[in-house]
């Protein structure tokens, strides 16, 4: 058998590489899986997914951990990383800015840290909270009779929705042109209102802005392909 780079990284093992030389993508169908197949998608960049099952407790293995000591996904290893050395990385907002800087694209020019900043917005504010909304208003929160810490997320969640609708106004995308901060928010959007069904809780149809952002991000035919990945 051939040896290659990525013998070396132990999550091989359970997830084998068929075609070590490409990126290699450990993910699930979450928003924030989502977020790199889709950027990958949009970049043209071949990569190889490989389907981390929480049924099973997949991101809890030894091999997963190696990779992704936060037990989350998604995790990535670029076989043609910075020098040509492999990159293995984890966290979302890591793995877009890498991607981008990797291709010259999808941050656009002059906006690099606007860019960022909504980037990090994302990371630090808009997907934690809606996150907590759902499980109270969808999973084993729900089954809990004290209303505040629902309250708590959901008001949140309707302050955080109007910023975006604000920062919309008057653009097609959250920086002007399309970037990796939107391939950041518009998968958690699209979890709240089909997923979570969360929308009238937070007056998702009442937005001026946000509904038709999402659906122009819908309609991109790499965002299709990514939304439909690890299969």
């Amino acid at each position: 058998m051939t040896q290659t780079a990525l013998d070396a990284f132990a999550i091989t093992r359970r997830w084998p590489a068929t075609r070590p030389e490409v990126i290699q993508l450990y993910t699930l169908g979450t928003p924030n899986g989502t977020k790199v197949s889709i950027a990958l998608e949009e970049l043209g960049l071949p990569y190889e997914a490989h389907k981390v099952n929480f049924a099973t407790n997949d991101q809890m293995t030894p091999e997963f951990l190696s990779l992704n000591p936060n037990n989350k996904i998604p995790a990535m290893i670029d076989p043609n990383g910075p020098d040509g050395a492999p990159l293995p990385l984890f966290e979302s907002g890591a793995i877009l800015i890498w991607l981008a800087d990797k291709t010259g694209k999808l941050v656009p020019a002059g906006k690099r840290y606007e860019t960022l900043q909504w980037l990090m917005w994302q990371m630090g504010g808009l997907g934690p909270m809606f996150g907590q909304l759902g499980f109270f208003h969808t999973f084993a929160g729900k089954e809990i009779e004290d209303p505040r810490p629902k309250e708590r997320y959901r008001a949140e969640v309707e302050r955080l929705l109007k910023v975006l609708d604000g920062a919309l106004e008057g653009k097609d995308w959250i920086v002007g042109d399309y970037s990796i901060a939107d391939i950041a928010i518009a998968p958690w959007l699209r979890t709240l209102r089909d997923f979570y069904k969360a929308g009238d809780l937070v007056g998702y149809a009442g937005l001026k802005n946000v509904p038709g952002y999402l659906e122009r991000f819908l309609a991109r035919p790499a965002v299709q392909r990514g939304l439909a990945v690890p299969g």
